[in-house]
């Protein structure tokens, strides 16, 4: 054989090698293996289902679900993703062991990702331990006090004066609510700047306040960012935005800065000297800082502004819920006068089931989070049925208690319809929710669960119960436009808690007469 014959077999046999190599690599090769769930890799190499799963991630996995069932693995941008949709299997799956199923891996990659903290194990098991002592119980009840508070403050800051008392005033529902939880939230967690130098109480309240607008504008576009964060997919200018947003953030909740404040919160303060006593630097801790503020208004504003755009939406609900909420208050005499705040209302001594209805209403229909796990090995998964599925090493496990659980029209018949008093039976007490026949212990999952549960949930859901009770006790409020339709949600959040809408919608409120 010629030179130049042997040189062009030996450039075909590399550039078949590398061919069926990387062939090989994007998974074009991958087939089902016996046992194991149906397998979907679309017709475009490494990509898959990406841009379908990307643009349209709910309307992608149902039609996914009726074609394989309720268990199914999807090629997605190079990665396997099994999804399970089937609720009665979830507690199963999430009891399973570390060591099997992982959530850290994917966790701590989101966490650098989004606000450059190298999280361990360790800083994970002490926001457990401190969220436990301080967002539950007793604890729980004395921040509640301190959020009732900051919340009357912020709320009443714009219509506490003269000419302003009575004033309809006008503003988006999402700006208002967001705005309202984060700036309440902010002052009740890492606390407020001390008043020297101020020369009235007046001066005070603009002192902590109006300073925030660029600290929640700012925070709204990094959290508007952070599912390209996550994934990794900013673009160079979005890049540069975050980094900017970032430094910005830093500055502000930098641990110098945040010491300087008074009545900073124990949930605060013990993380971080906890942090410090492991050895963490005070760039570090900042990061922290930052990072605790994200995870607990994040959602809690959306959340927020689903809940009063319903009951501004639906009258019925919105006579139901005040009417319970004005009874419960006089039974615990906490009676108020027109256009004065509530003084003293705790919650743990007044039982409000419609309005715990309502908000529980508002977040199965809102709450989509996927609960992600890494296969760390060749995984047995039994499902409910008695079905028996391999899950393979390296792959990814995704439960989406949104379809499987929230819009089951089994579990909740006309699911897509807001319901206030779904969770309730006609005398008031708590309904019962089945599946295939048998009762289930979880019906919605808006916080996740197993070790990936929001910590701060209880926290969470007094936030809402005290923004409502506030709103509808001190405010009379209305759409600009009656006629407008709740907006739709913004797809490109799915799978991260709460979904944002795809657009703001215009109320008024004034304080009652």
């Amino acid at each position: 054989m010629d030179s130049w014959e042997t040189a062009l077999c030996v450039f075909f046999a590399s550039f078949l090698a590398t061919v069926f190599g990387g062939l090989y690599a994007v998974g074009a090769f991958r087939k089902r293996k016996p046992k194991e769930p149906p397998l979907d890799k679309g017709f475009i190499p490494w990509l898959g289902h990406a841009i379908k799963f990307k643009k349209q991630p709910v309307e992608f996995l149902e039609c996914m679900q009726k074609k394989h069932g309720d268990i199914f693995t999807v090629l997605v941008g190079g990665n396997y993703l099994h999804f399970v949709l089937d609720p009665c299997t979830y507690r199963d799956i999430i009891k399973k062991s570390k060591d099997k199923l992982d959530f850290d891996t994917f966790g701590f990659k989101i966490v650098f990702n989004a606000f450059r903290f190298h999280a361990s194990e360790t800083h994970h098991k002490i926001v457990q331990q401190n969220s436990k002592k301080y967002l539950r119980g007793k604890s729980l009840a004395a921040l509640n006090q301190v959020m009732m508070e900051k919340l009357k403050t912020v709320m009443l800051y714009s219509c506490d004066s003269g000419e302003n008392k009575r004033q309809w005033q006008q503003d988006g529902v999402l700006h208002f609510s967001y705005n309202t939880i984060f700036q309440a939230a902010y002052l009740a967690l890492f606390g407020t700047d001390p008043d020297k130098d101020v020369e009235s109480e007046r001066n005070a309240k603009e002192n902590k306040l109006t300073q925030r607008g660029d600290f929640f504008g700012n925070f709204q576009k990094f959290d508007h960012l952070f599912p390209q964060m996550v994934f990794g997919i900013l673009n160079p200018q979005g890049k540069m935005e975050t980094e900017r947003l970032r430094k910005f953030l830093w500055d502000i909740l930098s641990v110098e800065k945040i010491y300087q404040k008074d009545n900073i919160s124990n949930w605060i303060v013990e993380q971080d000297q906890q942090m410090a006593e492991i050895g963490m630097t005070e760039k570090m801790r900042t990061q922290f800082m930052f990072l605790l503020l994200w995870a607990s208004q994040a959602n809690t504003g959306p959340a927020a502004f689903w809940v009063l755009v319903h009951l501004l939406k639906y009258p019925e609900a919105m006579k139901a819920v005040w009417e319970e909420v004005d009874r419960v208050l006089r039974e615990t005499g906490q009676e108020v006068n027109p256009g004065s705040p509530i003084i003293d209302v705790s919650l743990e001594t007044i039982k409000t089931p419609l309005l715990d209805s309502t908000i529980e209403e508002t977040l199965r229909l809102k709450a989509n989070p996927f609960l992600f796990r890494s296969v760390m090995q060749d995984t047995d998964l039994k499902m409910a049925d008695g079905r028996e599925y391999i899950l393979r090493k390296g792959d990814h496990l995704l439960l989406f208690p949104f379809l499987g659980l929230h819009m089951d029209p089994e579990i909740h018949p006309d699911p897509h319809t807001f319901k206030y008093d779904r969770f309730l039976n006609p005398d008031g007490t708590k309904r019962e929710f089945y599946k295939n026949g048998k009762k289930l212990k979880q019906y919605t999952m808006p916080f996740g669960g197993g070790p990936s549960i929001c910590p701060g949930r209880f926290f969470a859901v007094s936030e809402l119960k005290m923004f409502v009770i506030l709103m509808l006790t001190c405010f009379d409020m209305e759409l600009v436009n009656a006629e407008e339709e709740i907006p739709p949600v913004d797809g490109s959040r799915c799978g991260f808690g709460i979904v944002h809408p795809s657009r703001d919608i215009q109320f008024r409120y004034r304080l009652r007469s």
